[in-house]
């Protein structure tokens, strides 16, 4: 009887490691989030990216941000999209349009605009892309605006409007959008 036990407690002990191997390794979730944190500092989405259904009338690869409801959307067709959480512009820094990513960057470095430097003229001049940061770990620029989609270290903040105009993701999220999308796509930002 002991040796039925113990046969079964290793076997539980056996699957157990195995499923915590492959979680660290971004393979499965058991956090009920599609988030694993695997590219430092982004941590788990407040807001869980997940298939919805999307009656748009936008093509297949269209990238939709409603700044009111603070999401993204990348629509897949057949009314279907992958929302995510994002966060957006605060007051007076919201704005509408429609673009397309004219360039995307891996781990990339960030050099404020004159007018942040303005407003905020304690920030850095020049910042080395990496995890501490602003842009986080890959960034898609918008047509010839000043705005990006690009990753934050800030979780806390998806779902809340604290940008100045950039739509701001978690690492892993922005890098799962980031692998979907090409040079080119279209890019509406809904601001109403």
């Amino acid at each position: 009887m002991i040796r039925f036990f113990a046969a079964q407690i290793t076997a539980m002990a056996l699957v157990l490691a195995g499923a915590a191997d492959a979680s660290a390794a971004g393979m499965i979730d058991f956090t009920g989030t599609s988030s694993t944190g695997y590219l430092g500092g982004g941590g788990a989405s407040p807001i869980p990216r997940t298939t919805v259904m999307y009656n748009g009338n936008y093509a297949p690869g269209t990238i939709v941000v409603n700044t009111a409801e603070r999401r993204l959307y990348l629509v897949l067709g057949n009314g279907q999209a992958l929302r995510y959480g994002i966060g957006v512009g605060r007051d007076g820094f919201r704005w509408g349009g429609m673009h397309r990513i004219t360039a995307k960057k891996e781990w990339p470095d960030w050099t404020p605009p004159s007018q942040m430097l303005a407003r905020r003229p304690d920030l850095p001049r020049h910042m080395k892309g990496g995890i501490e940061n602003p842009l986080g770990a890959r960034a898609m620029y918008l047509g010839s605006t000043l705005y990006r989609i690009h990753g934050s270290n800030e979780p806390e903040t998806i779902g809340q409007a604290v940008s100045s105009g950039c739509f701001r993701m978690t690492n892993d999220d922005v890098s799962d959008l980031y692998s979907r999308v090409a040079v080119g796509t279209p890019v509406v930002v809904l601001n109403n």
